[in-house]
C-alpha cells in the first residue's frame, strides 16, 4: 500500500499569488462510496473570500460553505461518477490564484466485505501510553506544546507507543482474546499542567494524525495489518462529544456555533454528568442542558453535532480511519453526551456503509431498560439510534456488588446479576450488549486485593453468558488498583512494557506463581471459547440462585455447557436434580479448565466461591 501522508503533503500546491491554503481535511478521500457526498474544510488565512472551481471528471461542486471566521471554507462535492486520481481545486480572488491536486483513491474493498466485532469475540481493552514502549522515540518531541515523559507520576505519560503494542502481537494470541480496543490515538496536543496530562488520548487536537508521541498514520496501519495477519481485529476509540482545548478550533473558531458554550470564558457550563435526562420524558430544560450542552471538563470543549457541518465532518473522520487504517469497529465514548438525533444520523450512514461493522457506544447508567433505548431498533425509544452494540454497565454494577455480598435467597450476592440478566428481553439484540467487569475508568476488579475467587468468579460468567466480552489489560496477571488518588492507579504501565521494569509479565518466566496461575485459567477458558458456537449462538438459560449457587445454562443442539457459581463464603450443595432441564440424562460432565470428569449421579459439593465451567453432548 501507499504511504499515508500527512496534510500539505496529500495535495500539491501550485501558487501564482497569496491565496494560502494551509490544510484540507479529509486529508484524501475515497471513491465508489455509497453517499457521494464529500466536504472538504479548508484551512488558511482569508480563504474563506476565495471562489472555488474544479474540472475533473465526475466531480461536481454543489455549495461553498462561508464561516464566520475568514479561515476557513467549506466544499460540498459530488463524487457520483468519480474515479481514483488528482482532483484539481482551483481557488481564486480576483486576479490570484491557487491550485491544488487533492487526491481520490480507490477503496481496498467494499464496505459490505468489513466485517466487524460480534460475540464471537473477546475484546482486550489497554491504553497505548501504559502498555508497551518501542524504546524508539526521543522526548519530548519537537513541535509539541509542553510534555514530560515521566513514568513514576500516574497522570503523565509513561512513553507507550504503538511499535510496543506491534512487538507484543503474539502475546495477545497465547492469552487468546481476538480483538483489541485500545483508548485513543489521535494528537492529543495539550501541554501538561500540575502534573496532569492527556495521555489517555480523550482530547483530540488533530483528526486525522495519530499522536507522533504513539506513532504515525502509518504505524497505525502497520498495526492493524499485522494484528489482522495474526488472526486479532481492531477497535478504534472515538469521541465526537468533545475535542480538546488547544484544537485550532478553539484557537480560530469556524462559527460561533461550532461548540456548545462557545462564550465558555464567561458563560462556562459544567456537565452534571447524569445521563438519565436525555431519555427522561419528565427532564426538565435545564437538567438537560446540563448533560448535553455541559463540557466534560474545562479542557474538553463540548462540539455541537446539531450544527450539520459539524456532523458531517466528525462523520467523515470515522469512514475515513475506517477506510485508511482497516479498523474492524468503533467504541464511541461519552455516546449520550453529544446530540441524540445527530448520533442516530451518523449510525445510520455508517450502516448503510459499512452493513457489517459494528460500533459500541458508552452509555454509562447502570439500569437495564436505559442501556437497552440506546440499542438499534429499540421499542423503548422514540428515536432509533441505529447503534448496533452498547455497553453493559448493568452487568459491571452487579457483579461489583456481589463479589463482596453472600448470595442469599433474595437480592444479594449473584442474586444481582440474575436480576439483571432477567430483563434482556428489552434489549433487540442481547448478543451485541458487551458486557464487562472493569475498564479503565473503573477501580479495578481486585481493588487493591488479589481475590482470585471472585475475579474467576466473574470473569466464567462474563465469558459464558450471552454477550460480547471485553476484558482490561493486565487482569490476566492479577494487576491491580483503585481510583480513590487518580485514574492512573488503574492505569499502571504493563510489567515488562517498558525498558528497565523488573518484572516481564509477558513471559512465564518474568510472572510470579500466581499470576502464571491466573494467566493459565484465563487462556484456556479463552481458548476454548474461540469459535465455540455453543456459547456465541446457544439458547441461554438460568436459575434463580439456589443454596447459594448461580447456574447458567448455554445449548446448542446436543451440546451443552454448565457455568456453577457458588456466591457464598461457605461450602455450598447444588441439587442435581434441580437442573434435570438442562442436565437431562447426562451422568457425567468434562470439567473446561481442568478436563477432569464429574459425575453428576449425585449432589455436587462446591467449595466456597468455587467456579466450574463443565460442558457434555449428548449421547
Amino acid at each position: 500500500m501507499k504511504k499515508i501522508l500527512l496534510a500539505l503533503s496529500l495535495f500539491s500546491l501550485t501558487a501564482s499569488a497569496n491565496i494560502k491554503v494551509n490544510r484540507i481535511d479529509p486529508t484524501n478521500w475515497y471513491v465508489g462510496m455509497q453517499d457521494p457526498t464529500l466536504q472538504l474544510m479548508v484551512y488558511g488565512d482569508g480563504i474563506g473570500k476565495a471562489n472555488v472551481t474544479t474540472n475533473y471528471p465526475g466531480v461536481k461542486i454543489t455549495s461553498v460553505e462561508r464561516l464566520e471566521s475568514p479561515n476557513y471554507l467549506l466544499i460540498y462535492l459530488d463524487l457520483n461518477n468519480a474515479k481514483a486520481g488528482n482532483m484539481p481545486l482551483v481557488f481564486a480572488q480576483g486576479k490570484k490564484k491557487t491550485t491544488v491536486n487533492y487526491e481520490l483513491k480507490k477503496r481496498d474493498m467494499p464496505g459490505d466485505q468489513r466485517m466487524g466485532f460480534s460475540n464471537a469475540d473477546v475484546l482486550y481493552m489497554f491504553m497505548p501510553d501504559r502498555f508497551a514502549s518501542s524504546g524508539q522515540k526521543q522526548h519530548p518531541m519537537p513541535g509539541l506544546n509542553a510534555y514530560s515523559v515521566d513514568r513514576s507520576q500516574p497522570s503523565l505519560r509513561h512513553g507507550g507507543d504503538l511499535e510496543g503494542i506491534r512487538k507484543h502481537l503474539d502475546y495477545f494470541n497465547e492469552l487468546g482474546v481476538t480483538a483489541l480496543w485500545f483508548t485513543p490515538v489521535l494528537e492529543n496536543n495539550t501541554p501538561d499542567n500540575n502534573n496532569q496530562s492527556t495521555y489517555h488520548g480523550y482530547a483530540t487536537t488533530d483528526y486525522y494524525r495519530v499522536d507522533p508521541r504513539f506513532g504515525t498514520n502509518q504505524e497505525y496501519r502497520n498495526l492493524v495489518d499485522e494484528a489482522h495477519n495474526k488472526g486479532l481485529k481492531v477497535v478504534m476509540d472515538m469521541i465526537f462529544n468533545h475535542c480538546g482545548i488547544t484544537h485550532p478550533w478553539i484557537k480560530d473558531m469556524p462559527s460561533r456555533n461550532w461548540f456548545n458554550r462557545s462564550d465558555y470564558k464567561s458563560n462556562y457550563l459544567q456537565t452534571s454528568y447524569k445521563l438519565t435526562p436525555v431519555l427522561d420524558p419528565y427532564a426538565s430544560d435545564v437538567d438537560m442542558d446540563e448533560t448535553v450542552e455541559g463540557w466534560f471538563v474545562p479542557s474538553m470543549p463540548d462540539l455541537n453535532q446539531r450544527n450539520p457541518h459539524v456532523l458531517q465532518y466528525l462523520i467523515q473522520n470515522s469512514i475515513w480511519w475506517i477506510e485508511t487504517v482497516g479498523i474492524d469497529g468503533i467504541r464511541m465514548d461519552t455516546y449520550p453526551y453529544a446530540d441524540r438525533e445527530a448520533m442516530a444520523q451518523w449510525m445510520a450512514r455508517l450502516n448503510k456503509e459499512y452493513p457489517n461493522f459494528n460500533t459500541v457506544g458508552e452509555t454509562w447508567v447502570t439500569e437495564p431498560a436505559y442501556t437497552a433505548a440506546w440499542q438499534k431498533d429499540s421499542k423503548l425509544s422514540n428515536i432509533n439510534s441505529n447503534l448496533k452494540s452498547v455497553m453493559d454497565f448493568a452487568f459491571f454494577d452487579r457483579i461489583n456488588q456481589a463479589k463482596n455480598e453472600e448470595t442469599d435467597g433474595w437480592w444479594n450476592g449473584l442474586n444481582r446479576v440474575y436480576n439483571g440478566l432477567c430483563y434482556d428481553y428489552l434489549y433487540p439484540n442481547p448478543a451485541s450488549v458487551m458486557a464487562f467487569i472493569e475498564n479503565h475508568d473503573t477501580d479495578r476488579f481486585l481493588g487493591n486485593g488479589n481475590d482470585t475467587l471472585a475475579l474467576k468468579q466473574a470473569l466464567a460468567l462474563l465469558l459464558t453468558m450471552n454477550r460480547i466480552p471485553q476484558l482490561y489489560y493486565g487482569t490476566e496477571v492479577l494487576m491491580n488498583g483503585t481510583k480513590e488518588k487518580t485514574d492512573g492507579n488503574v492505569r499502571k504501565d504493563f510489567p515488562g512494557g517498558f525498558a528497565g521494569d523488573k518484572h516481564n509479565a509477558f513471559t512465564v518466566e518474568g510472572r510470579t506463581k500466581a499470576q502464571n496461575e491466573m494467566f493459565t485459567w484465563l487462556s484456556q477458558l479463552l481458548h476454548w471459547r474461540k469459535g465455540n458456537e455453543v456459547i456465541t449462538k446457544g439458547k441461554q438459560t438460568h436459575f434463580i440462585p439456589f443454596n447459594g449457587i448461580y447456574v447458567l445454562a448455554r445449548t446448542l443442539d446436543k451440546r451443552h455447557v454448565l457455568t456453577i457459581a457458588n456466591g457464598t463464603s461457605k461450602s455450598a450443595i447444588m441439587p442435581v436434580a434441580r437442573y434435570a432441564e438442562v442436565i437431562g440424562d447426562a451422568d457425567e460432565v468434562r470439567d473446561v479448565l481442568t478436563g477432569r470428569t464429574i459425575s453428576l449421579l449425585e449432589d455436587l459439593q462446591l467449595g466456597p466461591r468455587e467456579t466450574l465451567v463443565v460442558e457434555w453432548t449428548e449421547k
